[in-house]
C-alpha cells in the first residue's frame, strides 16, 4: 500500500514597517522561513484557497503566487482602499475611494486583469465589504443598491443584470452561498413601521413573494449570516439607543429564521444584556452565541435554534471556531484581560484555560491544530507580536516585533486537513464536567482528558443536551488565579459545609441510637431479631434522607441543575419522613 501524501506545511504572513514576508510554519525549524520576503505594502488578502495574495501599495495591486513566491499580475490602479478575491479566486474585487461620480468599484478577472464589472460606490464598511457577493461556486453574484438587489451571472458579467429584487428601504443583503438557493433582506425600523428580514427564493426574486419573514422593533441596523447548507439565517439586530439605560452602545436581539419557512423567532438566550459573537459552526449544524452581562453566557445551539449545551459564564467575548468544526475558543479579547478556553465540540469537554492579553486579532490555522493571535499597530503601539497556542491551549510559539500591522495564516481549500481528534498526550482537562438537567448521567461525567475516538463519542455528544456549570467548572481550575480573600471565602463555605454533614449526621445517629437503646432487654427475647431488622431499616433511611438534604444544598450553592434521578430521589422525601416515623413509633412499641 502506498503511503499517504504528506500535507503541506503551514503558513503565515506578518507585516512590518519595512514590508510584508510569507513565512512557513509552524514547526519553524531551525527558525522562519520566508517564502516572500520584505514586500512594501499598505495591505494584503489571500485568496480563499491560499494559492494567491494581493497586496496594495499606493499606486497598483500585486497578486503573487504562494507557492512559489513570484508575482503573476499587477494591476497599476492607485487609491485602492480594499481588496478581496471570489470564493474560487477567479476575481479580484477592489475599492477605491470616490471621486465625483467616477466607477471606483471594479471587478478583475484574477488571470487576465481585465475589467469585467465597473460601477460606482459612495461608501463601505466592514460589515458591507465585500460590496459584490459571489456564491461559493461563483454561478451568482449580486449587489445592493438604492431600493434593489441586482443579480449577475458570475460565470459571465457580460451578460449584465440577469434579475433584480426590488424592496422599498432594503438596507442590508446576504446571499446563501452553499447552495445559492436563497437571499436575506433587512429592512430597518422606518416612521413607527418595524423592521423586518424577509428570505426569498433566489430563482423567484423576482416575483418579490419571501418563504419566510420575521418583523420586529428596536433595530436600525442588523447583521445576517447563513449556515452552510443554506438552511437558516441568524439575524443579529442593533439599536443605538437602549432605552432601559443599562448599557451605553445600545440593545440587541437575536432572531432565527429557516429557508423553509417552518421556523421564525428569537433565540431563546437565558440571560439579559448585549450579544457580544454569535458564529454558525463550520459543519453548519449547529451555532454558538456568547451573550449577557459580564460574566457572559456562551450557549451552543442546534441548526433548527433549540440549546444542547452551556459552557457556562466567564470574561468573554469572542467565539473561534477551528475550519473543521473540531475544536472551539471562547476568549475575551478588546477590553478584556485576555482569556481564552478551549473545548473539543465532540466531547463537549474543555481542554482548560489560558490568557492572551492585548490580543487584536485571533484566528484557527486551516489543519485546525493551532490557534494564533496578535498585538498589532495602530490598536496598540507597544508589546507588539503573535502568539501561536496548540489546541488545548498550550503556548507552542511566542515572537516579539517592535512593531507590527498584519499577522494572518495562510487559507487552505476546503478538505486539506482532514478533521484529526486530539491525541491522547493532549493537555488532560481540567474541569470537573457536570451533567445537566435532562441528560443522562453518563454524559460529562466520564474521566476528565480521557481519548475517544470520534465515532465512539460523536454521536452522543451531538445529541446530548447539557449544561456545564461555570462555578463548576472553575473549581476544577488551578486556584493561583485566586485573590487571597477569595480562597479564604471559599475554605469558609467548605469547613461550614462539612460542620452543618457532620452534625446533621450526629443527630441522626443519635436517634438511631437512641431508638437503640429504648430496645433495652428486648433484643434478648424472642422478638430481638424482628426488632433489630427495624433498626436496621430506619439507618438506611436516615441516609437516604441525608443524601437528599445533601444534593438540595449542594445544588443550591452552586446552580448546578438536578438530574432527572436526583429529582426522583427529591420527590421522595416525605414518603421516606413519612416511613421513619412509622418505624420509630414500631421500635417504641416493640419496648
Amino acid at each position: 500500500m502506498a503511503a499517504a501524501a504528506a500535507l503541506p506545511p503551514l503558513n503565515l504572513y506578518v507585516r512590518e514597517p519595512d514590508g510584508l514576508s510569507l513565512l512557513v510554519g509552524p514547526p519553524f525549524a531551525p527558525g522562519p522561513v520566508a517564502t516572500i520576503d520584505k514586500v512594501t505594502c499598505n495591505s494584503a488578502r489571500f485568496s480563499d484557497d491560499g494559492s494567491k495574495l494581493a497586496v496594495i501599495t499606493p499606486d497598483a495591486v500585486t497578486v503573487y503566487a504562494c507557492d512559489t513566491g513570484k508575482e503573476v499580475l499587477k494591476l497599476l490602479v492607485a487609491g485602492v482602499a480594499a481588496i478581496s478575491f471570489s470564493p474560487q479566486g477567479s476575481y479580484l474585487q477592489t475599492f477605491q475611494k470616490p471621486q465625483a461620480q467616477q466607477k471606483n468599484l471594479t471587478i478583475w478577472n484574477a488571470l487576465t486583469g481585465a475589467i469585467v464589472l465597473q460601477q460606482f460606490q459612495k461608501s463601505i464598511s466592514k460589515t458591507t465589504w465585500p460590496t459584490v457577493q459571489f456564491s461559493e461556486d461563483e454561478s451568482i453574484a449580486c449587489r445592493l443598491v438604492t431600493n434593489e438587489v441586482h443579480f449577475f451571472d458570475g460565470h459571465d458579467f457580460a451578460k449584465g443584470i440577469v434579475d433584480r429584487l426590488r424592496l422599498s428601504g432594503i438596507d442590508g443583503v446576504q446571499l446563501s452561498s452553499s447552495p445559492p438557493s436563497h437571499i436575506a433582506t433587512y429592512v430597518p425600523e422606518i416612521k413607527g413601521a418595524p423592521a423586518s428580514v424577509q428570505i426569498f427564493e433566489r430563482t423567484q426574486v423576482s416575483q418579490a413573494q419571501p418563504v419566510a419573514r420575521r418583523s420586529f422593533f428596536k433595530s436600525n441596523t442588523a447583521q445576517l449570516t447563513w449556515n452552510k447548507g443554506s438552511t437558516g439565517v441568524l439575524v443579529l439586530a442593533t439599536s443605538d439607543v437602549d432605552k432601559t439605560n443599562q448599557s451605553y452602545y445600545g440593545e440587541s436581539r437575536l432572531h432565527f429564521l429557516t429557508s423553509d419557512g417552518r421556523h421564525e423567532g428569537a433565540v431563546p438566550l437565558s440571560k439579559e444584556g448585549p450579544i457580544h459573537d454569535v458564529q454558525w459552526s463550520p459543519t453548519g449544524k449547529d451555532f454558538l452565541v456568547i451573550y449577557g452581562f459580564m460574566p457572559a453566557k456562551a450557549t451552543l445551539f442546534s441548526a433548527v435554534c433549540k440549546p444542547l449545551f452551556e459552557f457556562g459564564q466567564g470574561p468573554y467575548n469572542t467565539i473561534r471556531w477551528s475550519p473543521q468544526g473540531r475544536f472551539i475558543c471562547l476568549a475575551g479579547f478588546g477590553n478584556l484581560p485576555g482569556d481564552m478556553a478551549f473545548w473539543d465540540r465532540e466531547t463537549l469537554k474543555s481542554f482548560g484555560t489560558t490568557k492572551a492579553p492585548m490580543s487584536v486579532t485571533s484566528e484557527w490555522s486551516p489543519d485546525g491544530r493551532h490557534f494564533m493571535t496578535a498585538t498589532t499597530a495602530p490598536r496598540l503601539q507597544v508589546d507588539n507580536g503573535i502568539k501561536i497556542f496548540k489546541y488545548d491551549g498550550t503556548l507552542h510559539y511566542e515572537k516579539k516585533y517592535s512593531k507590527l500591522y498584519q499577522a494572518e495564516w495562510r487559507p487552505a481549500r476546503i478538505g486539506l486537513y482532514p478533521d484529526t481528534p486530539p491525541s491522547p498526550r493532549a493537555r488532560k482537562l481540567d474541569a470537573k464536567a457536570a451533567p445537566a438537567k435532562n441528560v443522562p448521567a453518563n454524559i460529562g461525567s466520564s474521566t476528565p482528558g480521557t481519548y475517544r475516538p470520534p465515532h465512539s463519542s460523536q454521536s452522543a455528544s451531538v445529541k446530548a443536551q447539557v449544561t456545564l456549570s461555570f462555578s463548576e467548572l472553575c473549581d476544577g481550575l488551578a486556584t493561583g488565579g485566586l485573590s487571597k480573600s477569595a480562597l479564604k471565602n471559599k475554605k469558609k463555605r467548605e469547613n461550614r459545609k462539612e460542620k452543618d454533614q457532620q452534625e446533621s449526621k450526629a443527630v441522626d445517629d443519635s436517634n438511631v441510637t437512641s431508638l437503640e437503646a429504648q430496645l433495652g432487654d428486648a433484643s434478648l427475647d424472642s422478638n430481638s431479631a424482628d426488632a433489630g431488622d427495624l433498626a436496621k431499616k430506619l439507618r438506611a433511611l436516615h441516609k437516604k434522607l441525608r443524601q437528599i438534604e445533601e444534593t438540595r444544598a449542594k445544588a443550591t450553592e452552586t446552580g448546578v441543575a438536578l438530574t432527572a434521578s436526583q429529582l426522583e430521589k427529591q420527590s421522595q422525601e416525605s414518603s421516606l419522613r413519612e416511613e421513619v416515623k412509622h418505624l420509630e413509633a414500631q421500635l417504641t412499641t416493640s419496648n
